[in-house]
């Protein structure tokens, strides 16, 4: 699998684009904003997008999505409980039509020859998402190489977030990567080790 990354929107969340190098499949991650720039990288890698997974509903890192969903006509997913929040507060949640459907723990999702699998990880929202494909794991604001997500937006909660990390990511493995949303990668060996928040 080929992963692209693109800092998008004004606080340059990690756009990620999951590439299957053998179907063209291609799934995108927490398009925050710059749909255009996204676009463009989709058609120029010649690929065919399946979907869009939101890892909450922040609006950096949703704001691209209506666009790019309209240009490739093509569903978004997003936890129930984080449109919830959306629909309520537009301090830091975006706006956002409906779901095309909601995710949650245990879900998966084909990409072609790949299988994506959802993990409820609550704590910087009530409704935060990781998505784990082979040895890679999508944390969005959850977990940030050396740091964690705020939790002092509304739905968040500080212990509850470390707990999630500490519940769902660290068993991964030492040798998973990681894929913030916002900053370089790292992986789980390194954040057991050294980051000063677990």
């Amino acid at each position: 699998m080929v992963i692209k990354t693109i800092p998008a929107g004004v606080y340059e969340a990690n756009c990620y684009l999951l590439i299957d190098e053998d179907t063209k499949e291609c799934g995108v991650i927490d398009p925050g904003g710059d749909y255009k720039k996204i676009e463009f990288q989709i058609k120029s890698a010649n690929v065919d997008p399946k979907y869009i997974l939101l890892t909450h509903g922040h609006f950096d890192h949703v704001g691209g999505v209506v666009d790019l969903a309209n240009s490739f006509n093509i569903p978004f997913y997003i936890s129930k409980v984080d449109e919830d929040y959306m629909e309520k507060d537009d301090s830091v949640f975006g706006t956002l039509p409906k779901a095309s459907g909601y995710l949650k723990e245990g879900d998966t999702l084909k990409l072609g020859n790949h299988t994506i699998k959802v993990l409820e990880t609550p704590g910087h929202t009530k409704g935060g998402l990781c998505f784990v494909v082979e040895n890679m794991v999508f944390t969005g604001d959850t977990l940030f190489q050396g740091s964690v997500g705020r939790s002092d937006f509304i739905g968040g909660n500080g212990l509850e977030l470390v707990e999630s990390i500490k519940a769902k990511l660290l068993p991964l493995g030492d040798d998973v990567e990681v894929y913030p949303g916002h900053g370089p990668k790292s992986n789980i060996g390194y954040e057991r080790r050294m980051n000063p928040f677990l």
